[in-house]
């Protein structure tokens, strides 16, 4: 008796979300077995020429267990969706670029009004994706701290109103300077998303209909403006989602 197993391929490729997650874990456990490691890890006002790497390190670190535990909530509900949409390369970027804009914004903030502060978390670079979210999915349905309903875009609103009030209490707690740092980058990157996806199929388009002229004779100027996808395009369609 014979017996034949289909052979199929498994991607076992983590996703950038789950590494970020467990990444951002790890560095919490190190923290709480071994903190004096982490000293001079940490963003303070007024230190980044004298300390640049805390723009990257302190966006890895957290202030406590449910700061740890809310960050990665929001990094798991929205980066897996983000992530699928846009793909592995853009989400890192806009992921770390949203986190080094945040920690620039709570460094220039703080040195113009004279305070000293410091901040850890990865709060910027997360609320640079809910702002990639609010532009490409505006119309989502979300439950607001996890009771109210409110479509993404509106959920989105109050996110920033909450941030530019909180800036006015200085005994708050939160780098609300970095949130919104953070939330202008993922908005404006959402944008950008949004023109390249109009492009693509504006071109796509064109060159459907060139391929669909019925006659040679036919004079239409949107067959003379037909513009052929490269492979290249093709490449790219697929390897970044459907954005």
């Amino acid at each position: 008796m014979q017996t034949k197993f289909t052979s199929f391929k498994v991607n076992s490729k983590l996703s950038i979300t789950t590494i970020l997650l467990l990444l951002n874990v790890l560095v919490f456990a190190l923290q709480s077995l071994v903190p004096k490691l982490f000293t001079n890890l940490t963003l303070k006002s007024g230190t980044l020429l004298q300390q640049p790497w805390t723009i990257f390190t302190s966006m890895f670190m957290h202030g406590s267990l449910s700061h740890l535990f809310f960050n990665m909530y929001a990094l798991l509900i929205f980066g897996s969706l983000i992530e699928q949409l846009i793909g592995r390369e853009r989400f890192l970027i806009v992921y770390l670029l949203s986190g080094i804009v945040a920690a620039l914004s709570f460094d220039i903030y703080h040195q113009i009004m004279g305070t000293a502060s410091s901040a850890v978390g990865a709060s910027g670079a997360i609320m640079g994706i809910l702002g990639l979210t609010i532009m490409l999915l505006p119309k989502m349905r979300v439950a607001f701290f996890f009771v109210i309903p409110m479509s993404m875009r509106t959920a989105g609103i109050i996110f920033a109103l909450i941030d530019l009030f909180g800036m006015f209490n200085p005994t708050s707690g939160i780098a609300h300077i970095a949130h919104l740092g953070g939330l202008a980058v993922g908005l404006l990157a959402g944008y950008y998303f949004i023109k390249k996806k109009v492009g693509f199929q504006q071109k796509f388009n064109r060159t459907t209909v060139h391929h669909q002229r019925p006659q040679a004779n036919v004079a239409d100027t949107n067959y003379d403006k037909a513009i052929e996808l490269t492979q290249e395009d093709i490449d790219g369609y697929f390897k970044y989602g459907k954005l």
